[in-house]
């Protein structure tokens, strides 16, 4: 089935993305292609059955008159509250539309209802195989803006979990952008009021909520919103040689809050959804399930708790190997295989996704690690004449900052998860509670330095 090898995952908001996107007279069709903004973008064509996703995306550059960068930035998916869908060039939009009952089957457990009443939208999104990187070297303002747009929209929804101080700068960019440059004495504070929800995630909007959602662990504490968002509006600096007047180009804006968001470790993943073993608790030991979110990109896998919106686990495609079942030998998983240390010794230990994407979010890792063991070194960023620039070489990727905050939701909370620990002598293993129950898994990036590598036993650990 085509639709099965393009990317699925998680959605965004449900109510951007239940919407037809195809309504049709005769021969001729009328598609709507939703932007990141939110604005739809109708496209009379021809033939609609038979139109490749390639020639969708073209004609949609076309109206837009977007650079041919585009074509590396932005591809088409199909988005449901269900289930979401990169499409390859060759993909055709019309018919994986008319699988998509088939495709939900297969990759989601809704009821035969929602199954049915499900209907997906055509969206012009960012291309999750395109390199952060190559995103600093984009000039074309509408390119840059339908980047922060998407950006905006993810940090909003809570979908890219940020720290409370991540959030206000980001929120602050968003104001410069909507409301132009801070004026002193202006009523500014009550407009942010008014619309504080266009600028921050929902749960840094509720009044009161810090204490609340400090005990949640969620990372807000007291003094944040409005007058956190305030503060960060006022340092917000200006291009040099703009005056900030009405009309300016926006693109340093899009960009500084482009370049604060690659700080996220997960921004530009495809995202999936699964669920995850609780550790133990209590007397009786009872566990349980949590609902979780699996972002895929270029660079690694984070594991991100659904309810409280922190990250589990983040893993560098050095830092694990991996695997999945099928469906067909028992309930459908997607197993991490990484480092750790259970009191102190050294041990591997193994996180079981339980989810029926697991198939779809293997291929993606092995596609992500053969881009990134065949991809050339980066060009030089070019001038405006087109030439390559004589500065000297690129810069290199963008790497997240070594966190400066206790319990930042971006790192790993290991303690909410529960694996399994183990370590290997040839063909036996020495386990540490609890049983181990698969196989070492010989699929991972294999490089000269930082792979994972198998621990080996102590004479403390228990025979298993």
């Amino acid at each position: 089935m085509d639709g099965t090898e393009g990317n699925a995952g998680q959605p965004g908001p449900a109510e951007r993305s239940h919407r037809s996107s195809v309504s049709s007279v005769g021969t001729r069709a009328d598609v709507l292609v939703y932007l990141a903004d939110d604005t739809v973008l109708p496209l009379a064509v021809d033939n609609l059955p038979s139109l490749s996703a390639h020639e969708l995306h073209r004609a949609v550059r076309e109206v837009l008159q977007l650079p041919d960068i585009a074509l590396d930035v932005f591809a088409l998916w199909l988005v449901s509250p269900l289930l979401e869908v990169q499409l390859k060039p060759r993909h055709r939009p019309y018919k994986l539309g008319r699988q998509w009952p088939e495709l939900l089957l297969r990759f989601t457990d809704a009821p035969e209802d929602d199954v049915a009443a499900d209907e997906p939208s055509l969206q012009f999104r960012r291309n999750v195989f395109f390199p952060k990187r190559r995103e600093l070297q984009i000039h074309d303002e509408e390119v840059l803006r339908l980047l922060y747009e998407e950006a905006k929209g993810n940090v909003l929804a809570a979908r890219y979990p940020c720290d409370v101080e991540d959030c206000e700068a980001l929120g602050a960019l968003v104001c410069r952008v909507q409301l132009g440059p801070y004026q002193p004495g202006q009523p500014t504070a009550c407009a942010l009021r008014e619309k504080l929800d266009s600028f921050l995630p929902a749960h840094l909007c509720k009044r009161g909520h810090g204490l609340f959602a400090a005990l949640r662990g969620r990372g807000a504490k007291a003094g944040t919103g409005e007058q956190g968002l305030l503060s960060a509006y006022c340092q917000v600096k200006e291009a040099a040689g703009s005056d900030g007047e009405h009309g300016a180009s926006l693109s340093p804006h899009y960009r500084a809050y482009l370049l604060k968001s690659h700080e996220l470790p997960f921004y530009g993943c495809a995202f999936f959804h699964g669920e995850v073993d609780k550790p133990a608790q209590g007397f009786l030991h009872r566990g349980g399930r949590k609902p979780v979110d699996v972002a895929i990109s270029l660079e690694g896998v984070h594991v991100i708790d659904s309810r409280e919106k922190h990250v589990l686990l983040g893993l560098r495609f050095q830092e694990l190997s991996w695997d999945h079942t099928s469906p067909e030998e028992e309930e459908s998983v997607l197993w991490l295989e990484f480092d750790g240390d259970n009191e102190g010794t050294p041990v591997n230990k193994l996180l079981k996704i339980y989810s029926k994407q697991a198939e779809l979010m293997s291929s993606l890792i092995e596609y992500c690690i053969e881009l990134n063991q065949t991809s050339e070194p980066a060009a030089p960023p070019e001038n405006v004449s087109g030439a390559p620039s004589a500065t000297g070489s690129p810069p290199p990727p963008t790497q997240r900052p070594p966190l400066r905050r206790q319990g930042s939701v971006v790192s790993s909370r290991l303690q909410h998860l529960s694996t399994i620990d183990y370590v290997e002598e040839g063909q036996q293993i020495k386990r540490v509670k609890p049983k181990r129950t698969t196989s070492f898994f010989s699929r991972q990036l294999s490089t000269s330095q930082g792979s994972y590598t198998v621990v080996q036993p102590s004479d403390s650990l228990e025979q298993g």
